[in-house]
Protein backbone atom coordinates (compact mmCIF):
# COMPACT_ATOMS: atom_id res chain seq x y z
CA UNK A 1 0.00 0.00 0.00
CA UNK A 2 1.33 3.89 -1.17
CA UNK A 3 1.72 6.00 1.96
CA UNK A 4 1.61 9.94 1.10
CA UNK A 5 2.81 12.06 3.29
CA UNK A 6 2.77 15.89 3.32
CA UNK A 7 6.17 16.88 3.48
CA UNK A 8 6.39 20.60 5.36
CA UNK A 9 10.13 21.18 3.38
CA UNK A 10 8.57 20.78 -0.19
CA UNK A 11 5.35 21.58 0.84
CA UNK A 12 3.23 19.01 -1.38
CA UNK A 13 2.12 15.94 -0.37
CA UNK A 14 4.72 12.57 -1.43
CA UNK A 15 4.89 9.26 -1.44
CA UNK A 16 6.80 7.68 1.03
CA UNK A 17 10.07 6.05 0.21
CA UNK A 18 12.05 5.26 3.05
CA UNK A 19 15.73 5.21 3.41
CA UNK A 20 15.67 1.19 3.99
CA UNK A 21 12.28 -0.46 3.48
CA UNK A 22 13.52 -3.38 6.07
CA UNK A 23 13.96 -0.37 8.79
CA UNK A 24 11.98 2.98 9.01
CA UNK A 25 13.36 5.88 11.50
CA UNK A 26 11.30 8.37 12.91
CA UNK A 27 12.50 11.00 15.09
CA UNK A 28 10.10 13.22 17.01
CA UNK A 29 10.44 16.23 19.55
CA UNK A 30 9.18 15.33 23.29
CA UNK A 31 8.93 17.02 26.34
CA UNK A 32 11.07 19.93 28.18
CA UNK A 33 10.35 18.25 31.63
CA UNK A 34 9.74 21.01 33.77
CA UNK A 35 5.77 21.44 33.78
CA UNK A 36 2.64 19.22 33.32
CA UNK A 37 1.61 18.95 29.77
CA UNK A 38 -0.45 20.75 28.49
CA UNK A 39 -3.56 19.83 25.39
CA UNK A 40 -1.16 21.09 22.71
CA UNK A 41 2.11 18.79 24.64
CA UNK A 42 -0.65 16.16 24.02
CA UNK A 43 -1.00 16.34 20.27
CA UNK A 44 1.74 15.70 18.69
CA UNK A 45 2.10 12.52 20.67
CA UNK A 46 -1.21 10.88 19.91
CA UNK A 47 -0.36 12.36 15.74
CA UNK A 48 3.05 10.67 16.11
CA UNK A 49 2.00 7.41 17.41
CA UNK A 50 -0.87 6.37 15.11
CA UNK A 51 1.88 6.94 12.42
CA UNK A 52 4.07 4.66 14.43
CA UNK A 53 1.28 2.31 14.98
CA UNK A 54 0.00 2.25 10.90
CA UNK A 55 4.28 2.19 9.71
CA UNK A 56 4.47 -1.11 12.07
CA UNK A 57 1.71 -2.28 9.60
CA UNK A 58 3.50 -1.63 6.40
CA UNK A 59 7.17 -2.10 7.53
CA UNK A 60 8.97 -5.03 9.47
CA UNK A 61 10.60 -2.47 11.62
CA UNK A 62 10.11 0.90 12.84
CA UNK A 63 12.61 3.02 15.03
CA UNK A 64 10.54 5.81 16.62
CA UNK A 65 12.52 8.29 19.34
CA UNK A 66 11.19 10.48 20.80
CA UNK A 67 13.72 12.77 23.12
CA UNK A 68 13.54 14.09 26.77
CA UNK A 69 14.90 17.62 27.24
CA UNK A 70 16.44 17.83 30.76
CA UNK A 71 18.74 20.89 30.63
CA UNK A 72 17.11 23.96 29.73
CA UNK A 73 16.98 27.21 30.93
CA UNK A 74 13.32 26.87 31.73
CA UNK A 75 13.81 23.95 33.94
CA UNK A 76 16.77 25.64 36.02
CA UNK A 77 14.29 28.66 36.49
CA UNK A 78 11.51 26.62 37.63
CA UNK A 79 13.77 24.53 40.29
CA UNK A 80 14.86 28.02 41.70
CA UNK A 81 11.26 29.40 42.37
CA UNK A 82 10.15 25.57 43.92
CA UNK A 83 13.55 25.31 46.03
CA UNK A 84 13.43 21.63 44.25
CA UNK A 85 16.85 20.15 43.12
CA UNK A 86 16.59 19.90 39.16
CA UNK A 87 16.63 15.99 39.71
CA UNK A 88 13.82 16.13 41.40
CA UNK A 89 11.99 18.77 38.35
CA UNK A 90 13.00 16.65 35.85
CA UNK A 91 12.06 13.06 37.56
CA UNK A 92 8.97 14.38 38.61
CA UNK A 93 7.39 16.20 35.51
CA UNK A 94 9.09 13.24 33.29
CA UNK A 95 7.10 10.58 35.30
CA UNK A 96 4.20 12.93 35.15
CA UNK A 97 4.36 12.72 31.45
CA UNK A 98 4.53 9.51 30.98
CA UNK A 99 1.49 8.96 33.41
CA UNK A 100 -0.72 11.27 31.29
CA UNK A 101 0.53 10.25 27.62
CA UNK A 102 -0.48 6.07 28.37
CA UNK A 103 -3.94 7.36 29.56
CA UNK A 104 -4.03 8.94 26.22
CA UNK A 105 -3.68 5.21 24.77
CA UNK A 106 -0.14 6.09 23.75
CA UNK A 107 2.82 3.42 23.73
CA UNK A 108 6.49 4.51 24.50
CA UNK A 109 9.00 5.34 22.01
CA UNK A 110 11.53 2.48 20.79
CA UNK A 111 13.98 5.10 21.72
CA UNK A 112 13.59 7.81 24.80
CA UNK A 113 16.93 9.72 24.95
CA UNK A 114 17.92 12.62 27.59
CA UNK A 115 19.45 15.82 26.47
CA UNK A 116 21.50 14.60 29.58
CA UNK A 117 22.63 11.62 28.47
CA UNK A 118 23.80 12.79 24.76
CA UNK A 119 26.34 15.62 26.32
CA UNK A 120 29.13 13.49 24.33
CA UNK A 121 27.74 13.50 21.00
CA UNK A 122 26.71 17.29 21.58
CA UNK A 123 30.29 18.47 22.23
CA UNK A 124 31.56 16.28 19.16
CA UNK A 125 29.26 18.18 16.75
CA UNK A 126 29.75 21.02 17.96
CA UNK A 127 33.54 20.12 17.01
CA UNK A 128 32.55 19.30 14.14
CA UNK A 129 30.75 22.75 12.98
CA UNK A 130 33.65 24.69 14.00
CA UNK A 131 36.06 22.21 12.04
CA UNK A 132 34.07 23.23 8.73
CA UNK A 133 33.44 26.56 9.66
CA UNK A 134 29.85 26.54 10.23
CA UNK A 135 30.16 28.03 14.17
CA UNK A 136 32.79 30.15 16.19
CA UNK A 137 33.66 30.52 19.86
CA UNK A 138 32.85 34.26 21.25
CA UNK A 139 32.22 35.55 24.41
CA UNK A 140 32.78 32.21 26.27
CA UNK A 141 29.58 30.45 23.95
CA UNK A 142 30.09 28.95 20.86
CA UNK A 143 27.84 30.26 17.96
CA UNK A 144 26.12 28.68 14.66
CA UNK A 145 27.01 31.45 11.80
CA UNK A 146 23.81 30.72 10.08
CA UNK A 147 24.99 32.75 7.03
CA UNK A 148 27.67 30.23 6.48
CA UNK A 149 24.48 27.58 5.48
CA UNK A 150 23.09 28.81 1.83
CA UNK A 151 19.99 27.05 2.06
CA UNK A 152 19.23 28.73 5.70
CA UNK A 153 15.12 29.32 6.01
CA UNK A 154 14.54 26.56 3.21
CA UNK A 155 12.56 24.59 5.44
CA UNK A 156 10.20 27.19 7.39
CA UNK A 157 10.30 29.33 3.70
CA UNK A 158 10.97 32.61 5.34
CA UNK A 159 13.19 35.14 4.40
CA UNK A 160 15.82 36.54 6.60
CA UNK A 161 14.33 39.42 7.75
CA UNK A 162 11.18 37.06 8.93
CA UNK A 163 13.33 34.49 10.81
CA UNK A 164 15.03 37.34 12.82
CA UNK A 165 11.81 38.75 14.15
CA UNK A 166 10.50 35.05 14.19
CA UNK A 167 13.78 33.77 16.29
CA UNK A 168 13.12 36.50 19.04
CA UNK A 169 17.05 36.58 19.17
CA UNK A 170 19.17 37.91 21.76
CA UNK A 171 20.68 40.94 21.37
CA UNK A 172 24.47 40.08 22.13
CA UNK A 173 27.87 42.20 21.18
CA UNK A 174 30.00 38.79 20.25
CA UNK A 175 27.37 37.84 17.92
CA UNK A 176 28.97 37.85 14.13
CA UNK A 177 25.26 38.10 12.61
CA UNK A 178 21.85 38.87 14.50
CA UNK A 179 20.62 35.45 13.76
CA UNK A 180 23.38 33.60 14.96
CA UNK A 181 22.22 31.27 17.78
CA UNK A 182 23.68 29.05 20.68
CA UNK A 183 25.48 26.13 20.59
CA UNK A 184 26.95 26.12 23.74
CA UNK A 185 26.89 28.75 26.53
CA UNK A 186 29.11 29.19 29.91
CA UNK A 187 27.79 27.32 32.89
CA UNK A 188 27.80 29.34 36.35
CA UNK A 189 28.50 27.81 39.59
CA UNK A 190 24.69 26.86 40.30
CA UNK A 191 23.69 26.23 37.11
CA UNK A 192 24.36 22.40 35.49
CA UNK A 193 27.38 22.57 33.38
CA UNK A 194 29.80 20.12 31.98
CA UNK A 195 33.20 20.38 30.65
CA UNK A 196 33.90 20.84 27.22
CA UNK A 197 36.86 22.30 25.02
CA UNK A 198 35.07 26.01 25.11
CA UNK A 199 35.04 25.55 29.12
CA UNK A 200 32.24 24.58 31.00
CA UNK A 201 28.76 24.90 30.15
CA UNK A 202 25.45 23.66 28.38
CA UNK A 203 24.13 23.26 25.22
CA UNK A 204 21.73 25.17 23.08
CA UNK A 205 18.28 23.53 22.54
CA UNK A 206 18.47 23.07 19.41
CA UNK A 207 21.62 21.04 19.00
CA UNK A 208 20.12 18.66 21.62
CA UNK A 209 17.59 17.27 19.04
CA UNK A 210 20.74 16.96 16.42
CA UNK A 211 22.45 14.93 18.62
CA UNK A 212 20.01 12.98 19.48
CA UNK A 213 18.60 11.77 16.15
CA UNK A 214 22.03 11.02 15.24
CA UNK A 215 22.95 8.93 18.24
CA UNK A 216 20.09 6.81 17.81
CA UNK A 217 19.07 6.70 14.23
CA UNK A 218 22.18 7.66 12.01
CA UNK A 219 23.30 11.15 10.01
CA UNK A 220 19.93 10.54 7.82
CA UNK A 221 16.75 9.18 8.92
CA UNK A 222 12.61 8.82 7.32
CA UNK A 223 10.80 11.42 9.28
CA UNK A 224 10.96 14.08 11.34
CA UNK A 225 8.02 15.29 13.63
CA UNK A 226 6.72 18.14 15.79
CA UNK A 227 4.14 20.52 16.45
CA UNK A 228 4.28 23.75 13.58
CA UNK A 229 5.50 25.87 16.33
CA UNK A 230 8.66 24.20 16.55
CA UNK A 231 9.04 24.86 12.28
CA UNK A 232 11.06 28.06 13.25
CA UNK A 233 13.60 28.67 14.58
CA UNK A 234 13.94 24.95 16.12
CA UNK A 235 13.80 22.28 13.04
CA UNK A 236 15.41 25.10 10.76
CA UNK A 237 17.95 25.56 13.26
CA UNK A 238 18.55 21.54 13.36
CA UNK A 239 18.25 21.38 9.45
CA UNK A 240 21.76 23.84 9.50
CA UNK A 241 23.29 22.10 12.30
CA UNK A 242 22.71 18.01 11.15
CA UNK A 243 23.59 18.74 7.33
CA UNK A 244 26.77 21.12 7.90
CA UNK A 245 28.20 18.96 10.28
CA UNK A 246 27.82 15.89 8.18
CA UNK A 247 28.11 17.48 4.41
CA UNK A 248 25.86 15.17 1.80
CA UNK A 249 23.39 14.31 4.51
CA UNK A 250 19.69 15.17 3.94
CA UNK A 251 19.14 15.04 8.10
CA UNK A 252 15.58 14.21 7.59
CA UNK A 253 13.42 13.19 4.18
CA UNK A 254 10.09 14.33 5.36
CA UNK A 255 8.83 16.76 7.70
CA UNK A 256 5.56 16.73 9.23
CA UNK A 257 4.02 19.16 11.19
CA UNK A 258 0.70 18.37 13.34
CA UNK A 259 -1.67 22.11 13.64
CA UNK A 260 -1.89 24.31 16.75
CA UNK A 261 -4.65 23.34 19.32
CA UNK A 262 -7.25 25.89 20.37
CA UNK A 263 -9.36 26.14 23.32
CA UNK A 264 -12.73 27.11 22.92
CA UNK A 265 -11.94 28.90 19.33
CA UNK A 266 -8.68 30.68 21.39
CA UNK A 267 -5.09 30.17 21.74
CA UNK A 268 -4.57 29.07 25.31
CA UNK A 269 -3.46 31.25 27.74
CA UNK A 270 -3.25 31.55 31.74
CA UNK A 271 -4.22 35.18 31.44
CA UNK A 272 -7.41 34.02 29.42
CA UNK A 273 -8.49 31.29 31.92
CA UNK A 274 -8.54 28.60 29.37
CA UNK A 275 -5.11 27.08 30.31
CA UNK A 276 -5.63 23.03 30.25
CA UNK A 277 -3.52 20.42 31.40
CA UNK A 278 -3.69 16.50 30.48
CA UNK A 279 -4.25 16.11 33.93
CA UNK A 280 -7.37 18.47 33.88
CA UNK A 281 -9.08 16.41 31.17
CA UNK A 282 -8.22 13.13 33.50
CA UNK A 283 -9.64 14.61 36.00
CA UNK A 284 -13.35 14.65 34.01
CA UNK A 285 -13.61 10.83 34.67
CA UNK A 286 -11.95 7.19 33.78
CA UNK A 287 -13.60 7.82 30.16
CA UNK A 288 -11.91 10.94 29.34
CA UNK A 289 -8.31 9.95 28.37
CA UNK A 290 -9.76 7.79 25.88
CA UNK A 291 -12.41 10.31 24.60
CA UNK A 292 -10.08 13.38 24.45
CA UNK A 293 -7.72 10.97 21.94
CA UNK A 294 -10.37 10.25 20.09
CA UNK A 295 -11.52 14.09 19.97
CA UNK A 296 -7.66 14.71 18.80
CA UNK A 297 -8.28 11.88 16.02
CA UNK A 298 -11.23 13.52 14.89
CA UNK A 299 -9.26 16.41 13.17
CA UNK A 300 -6.66 15.92 10.23
CA UNK A 301 -3.25 16.33 12.22
CA UNK A 302 -2.67 19.27 10.06
CA UNK A 303 -5.52 21.48 10.56
CA UNK A 304 -5.63 23.59 13.09
CA UNK A 305 -7.69 22.18 16.47
CA UNK A 306 -10.49 23.61 18.17
CA UNK A 307 -10.97 21.68 22.02
CA UNK A 308 -14.12 22.34 23.77
CA UNK A 309 -16.13 20.28 26.56
CA UNK A 310 -18.86 19.79 24.27
CA UNK A 311 -16.71 18.20 21.51
CA UNK A 312 -15.41 16.21 24.58
CA UNK A 313 -18.61 14.92 25.27
CA UNK A 314 -19.36 14.12 21.98
CA UNK A 315 -16.39 12.04 21.54
CA UNK A 316 -17.51 9.78 24.67
CA UNK A 317 -20.76 9.16 22.79
CA UNK A 318 -18.97 7.71 19.91
CA UNK A 319 -17.14 5.98 22.09
CA UNK A 320 -20.17 4.49 23.99
CA UNK A 321 -21.57 3.34 20.25
CA UNK A 322 -18.73 1.15 19.58
CA UNK A 323 -18.11 -0.26 23.06
CA UNK A 324 -21.80 -1.04 22.87
CA UNK A 325 -21.56 -2.45 19.51
CA UNK A 326 -18.60 -4.88 20.55
CA UNK A 327 -20.75 -5.55 24.14
CA UNK A 328 -23.46 -6.99 21.76
CA UNK A 329 -20.41 -9.19 20.29
CA UNK A 330 -18.82 -10.45 23.33
CA UNK A 331 -19.03 -13.73 22.72
CA UNK A 332 -18.03 -13.45 18.69
CA UNK A 333 -14.29 -14.91 17.97
CA UNK A 334 -12.75 -12.09 16.07
CA UNK A 335 -11.05 -13.32 12.55
CA UNK A 336 -8.97 -11.34 9.28
CA UNK A 337 -9.28 -8.28 11.18
CA UNK A 338 -6.17 -7.04 8.83
CA UNK A 339 -7.96 -7.61 5.59
CA UNK A 340 -10.64 -4.81 4.52
CA UNK A 341 -14.19 -5.76 4.87
CA UNK A 342 -16.91 -4.87 1.38
CA UNK A 343 -19.07 -2.10 4.11
CA UNK A 344 -15.59 -0.03 4.11
CA UNK A 345 -15.33 3.27 1.78
CA UNK A 346 -12.57 3.35 1.23
CA UNK A 347 -10.76 1.28 3.04
CA UNK A 348 -9.87 1.98 6.74
CA UNK A 349 -5.66 1.54 5.63
CA UNK A 350 -6.01 3.31 2.48
CA UNK A 351 -7.60 6.46 4.69
CA UNK A 352 -4.52 6.63 6.81
CA UNK A 353 -2.53 6.47 4.07
CA UNK A 354 -3.28 9.38 2.81
CA UNK A 355 -1.76 11.72 4.97
CA UNK A 356 -2.93 10.23 8.51
CA UNK A 357 -6.77 10.99 6.94
CA UNK A 358 -7.89 9.99 10.85
CA UNK A 359 -10.94 11.50 10.09
CA UNK A 360 -12.19 9.44 6.81
CA UNK A 361 -10.85 6.50 9.47
CA UNK A 362 -12.88 7.36 11.61
CA UNK A 363 -15.77 7.19 9.13
CA UNK A 364 -15.43 3.67 8.08
CA UNK A 365 -14.86 2.53 11.32
CA UNK A 366 -18.25 4.20 12.26
CA UNK A 367 -19.85 2.30 8.97
CA UNK A 368 -18.30 -1.24 10.28
CA UNK A 369 -20.08 -0.59 13.30
CA UNK A 370 -22.89 0.18 11.88
CA UNK A 371 -22.86 -3.02 9.38
CA UNK A 372 -22.29 -5.09 12.93
CA UNK A 373 -25.30 -3.45 15.15
CA UNK A 374 -27.81 -4.78 11.29
CA UNK A 375 -25.82 -8.06 11.32
CA UNK A 376 -26.85 -8.41 14.90
CA UNK A 377 -30.36 -7.25 14.44
CA UNK A 378 -30.75 -9.58 11.27
CA UNK A 379 -29.14 -12.21 12.95
CA UNK A 380 -26.56 -12.84 10.63
CA UNK A 381 -23.87 -14.29 12.97
CA UNK A 382 -21.84 -14.70 9.64
CA UNK A 383 -20.77 -11.70 9.53
CA UNK A 384 -19.73 -11.12 12.81
CA UNK A 385 -16.92 -12.72 13.21
CA UNK A 386 -14.93 -10.77 10.00
CA UNK A 387 -16.86 -6.98 11.23
CA UNK A 388 -15.48 -7.63 14.86
CA UNK A 389 -11.82 -8.48 13.17
CA UNK A 390 -11.97 -5.28 11.90
CA UNK A 391 -13.56 -2.84 14.06
CA UNK A 392 -10.68 -4.16 16.64
CA UNK A 393 -7.78 -3.90 14.22
CA UNK A 394 -8.85 -0.10 13.42
CA UNK A 395 -8.99 0.66 17.29
CA UNK A 396 -5.69 -0.58 17.64
CA UNK A 397 -4.11 1.58 15.13
CA UNK A 398 -5.74 4.52 16.14
CA UNK A 399 -5.18 3.61 19.92
CA UNK A 400 -8.61 2.96 20.50
CA UNK A 401 -10.89 0.38 21.62
CA UNK A 402 -8.08 -1.70 24.02
CA UNK A 403 -10.94 -1.72 27.08
CA UNK A 404 -13.03 -4.47 27.46
CA UNK A 405 -16.38 -3.26 27.02
CA UNK A 406 -18.17 -3.73 30.78
CA UNK A 407 -14.85 -1.98 31.86
CA UNK A 408 -15.92 1.33 29.38
CA UNK A 409 -18.98 1.18 30.73
CA UNK A 410 -18.36 0.49 34.12
CA UNK A 411 -15.50 2.96 34.83
CA UNK A 412 -12.76 2.75 37.72
CA UNK A 413 -13.35 -0.14 40.18
CA UNK A 414 -13.75 1.93 43.26
CA UNK A 415 -17.07 1.41 45.02
CA UNK A 416 -18.25 -1.66 42.77
CA UNK A 417 -18.76 -4.10 45.19
CA UNK A 418 -21.27 -0.88 47.08
CA UNK A 419 -23.03 -0.76 43.72
CA UNK A 420 -23.59 -4.69 43.04
CA UNK A 421 -24.86 -4.80 46.56
CA UNK A 422 -27.33 -1.64 45.82
CA UNK A 423 -28.51 -3.80 42.43
CA UNK A 424 -28.87 -6.69 44.30
CA UNK A 425 -31.32 -5.44 47.42
CA UNK A 426 -33.00 -3.47 44.10
CA UNK A 427 -33.74 -7.09 42.50
CA UNK A 428 -35.00 -7.98 46.20
CA UNK A 429 -37.23 -5.23 45.98
CA UNK A 430 -38.59 -5.98 42.97
CA UNK A 431 -39.14 -9.74 43.68
CA UNK A 432 -41.13 -8.22 46.51
CA UNK A 433 -42.82 -6.10 44.33
CA UNK A 434 -41.58 -3.28 46.31
CA UNK A 435 -41.40 -0.79 43.59
CA UNK A 436 -41.07 2.11 45.76
CA UNK A 437 -38.09 1.01 47.11
CA UNK A 438 -37.04 -0.76 43.85
CA UNK A 439 -37.14 3.07 42.56
CA UNK A 440 -35.59 4.49 45.45
CA UNK A 441 -32.34 2.17 44.55
CA UNK A 442 -32.02 3.41 40.96
CA UNK A 443 -32.59 7.03 41.79
CA UNK A 444 -29.89 7.04 44.46
CA UNK A 445 -27.67 5.30 42.17
CA UNK A 446 -28.50 7.41 39.51
CA UNK A 447 -27.61 10.58 41.34
CA UNK A 448 -23.99 8.56 42.16
CA UNK A 449 -23.69 8.47 38.44
CA UNK A 450 -24.61 4.65 37.71
CA UNK A 451 -27.56 4.16 35.21
CA UNK A 452 -28.93 0.65 35.12
CA UNK A 453 -30.34 -1.17 32.42
CA UNK A 454 -32.73 -3.89 32.89
CA UNK A 455 -32.68 -6.75 30.22
CA UNK A 456 -34.01 -10.02 29.69
CA UNK A 457 -30.26 -11.38 30.53
CA UNK A 458 -30.82 -9.40 33.71
CA UNK A 459 -29.68 -6.07 35.26
CA UNK A 460 -26.42 -4.42 33.81
CA UNK A 461 -25.12 -1.18 35.00
CA UNK A 462 -22.89 1.84 33.87
CA UNK A 463 -21.52 4.49 34.71
CA UNK A 464 -22.97 7.88 33.35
Amino acid sequence: MELQIHNSATRRKERFEPLDPGHVRIYVCGPTVYDLAHLGNARPVVVFDVLARLLRRFYPRVTYARNITDVEDKIIDRARESGESIASVTARTTADFHRDMAALGCLPPDVEPRATGTIPEMVALIGRLIAHGNAYEAGGHVLFAVASFDRYGALSGRSRDEMIAGARVEVAPYKRDPGDFVLWKPSTPDQPGWDSPWGRGRPGWHIECSAMSWKHLGEEFDIHGGGADLLFPHHENEVAQSVCAFPGSRFARYWMHNGMLLVDGEKMSKSLGNFRTVQDILALGPWAGEAFRLLLLKTQYRAALDYTEAGLHEARKELDRFYRALSKMEVVTPERGDEPHPVEAPAFELALADDLNTPLALATLHHLVSAANEALVAGDDAALPWLKGRILAAGEVLGLLGQAPPAWFRGEADGVEAIEAAITARLAARKAKDWAEADRIRKELAERGVLLEDGPGGTTWRRA
